[in-house]
């Protein structure tokens, strides 16, 4: 049997063992929901059906088998606007070793913002003759976050098949109540060589229980399978060839361990491999629905912006990513 051939045995192996676990442990309720909020603008823009587009610092993210087609040394800084004024920032950064493979670092701050402290107690009129009302302010504020550290690494093992495997450190900070522990992230790109379309999967957040206080509950794992392909483009398209012209497709089914399944669609218009529009839709989501955006790439450097609409009743998420690729 051929190598290629092994992988693929391996892949639908992997595959079967990862849809069977997530079968039978799905649960209502999962800690660290930060870790849910990703933060590239590109993959975002594409409703994150992103699992086998990934090719730079930021699959360490999504995919860190997507390390392996970092060429030399790649880094990128994200902002997101998240809902209820939260805001998330994380860098990332890829250096390729040569044959032993490429190495990734991820780091992400959430910032909740300040909070006034109020209890039960302290409730009540503070100057009977003005009629003033204390609603329980106590005068003190707090600041809650989290934080993730991690690395990560990939190798190519072949001309098709790549790899990547990440430890992070994930903390939690409550005030009230602090937790962390370390998770572990792990994917593969299976590149056919046939018009362009790629396979992979990714499983992410995969680690024990975390204990609040009296209770525990489990990481917010995720398993992604994906597949993409160029529709139209210069080289190898899967329907036709298009000047300087790409549009390339992706779809992901999500398997989230505290939801029920999601697909994903997205898409990617580009220009000369400078200027890109993107868009997608996830179905099966309570919330988010369609999403939007654009990127601009001027030699090493790129910028991506992303729009998330949540509904009517939560505000709109938008992202910002800026990256920086030496060759």
């Amino acid at each position: 049997m051929k190598i290629d051939n092994k992988i693929i045995v391996i892949i639908l192996m992997m595959l079967t063992l990862c849809m069977n676990l997530y079968a039978f442990e799905k649960v209502g309720t999962t800690s660290f929901q930060f870790l849910e909020v990703y933060p590239g603008a590109r993959a975002s823009a594409m409703s994150d059906a992103f699992c086998t587009i990934v090719s730079n610092s930021e699959s360490v993210f999504w995919n860190p088998a997507g390390l392996a087609r970092v060429k030399n040394f790649d880094v990128t800084t994200n902002y997101v606007g998240w809902l209820m004024d939260i805001k998330h920032y994380a860098l990332s950064a890829a250096y390729n070793l040569g044959d032993a493979g490429v190495i990734g670092f991820q780091g992400i701050i959430t910032d909740v913002g300040a909070i006034e402290e109020t209890r039960t107690e302290d409730m009540g009129p503070t100057n009977p003759v003005d009629g003033m009302y204390n609603p329980g302010l106590t005068g003190r504020v707090f600041n809650p976050n989290s934080m993730v550290i991690g690395l990560s690494y990939a190798l190519q093992l072949t001309d098709k098949f790549s790899f990547g495997v990440t430890a992070k450190y994930v903390k939690e900070d409550l005030i009230y109540a602090k937790a962390s522990t370390v998770a572990f992230d792990g994917g593969f790109l299976y590149d056919t060589k046939y018009r362009s379309v790629v396979i992979g999967a990714s499983i992410r957040h995969f680690g024990p229980e975390v204990k609040f206080i009296d209770k525990s509950y489990p990481l917010p794992q995720t398993f992604n399978i994906g597949i993409s392909a160029n529709l139209f483009a210069p080289d190898n398209p899967l329907i036709s060839s298009i000047g300087d012209q790409k549009l390339l497709m992706s779809y992901n089914i999500i398997q989230p361990r505290d939801y029920s399944q999601r697909n994903s669609v997205g898409l990617e218009y580009s220009f000369q491999d400078m200027v890109f529009i993107r868009g997608g839709y996830t179905f099966n989501n309570d919330q988010e629905g369609i999403s939007a955006g654009f990127g601009v790439k001027l030699d090493n450097y790129r910028i991506d912006y992303s729009y998330n609409n949540y509904g009517e009743y939560l505000n709109s998420v938008h992202r910002i990513t800026i990256g920086y690729e030496l060759e």
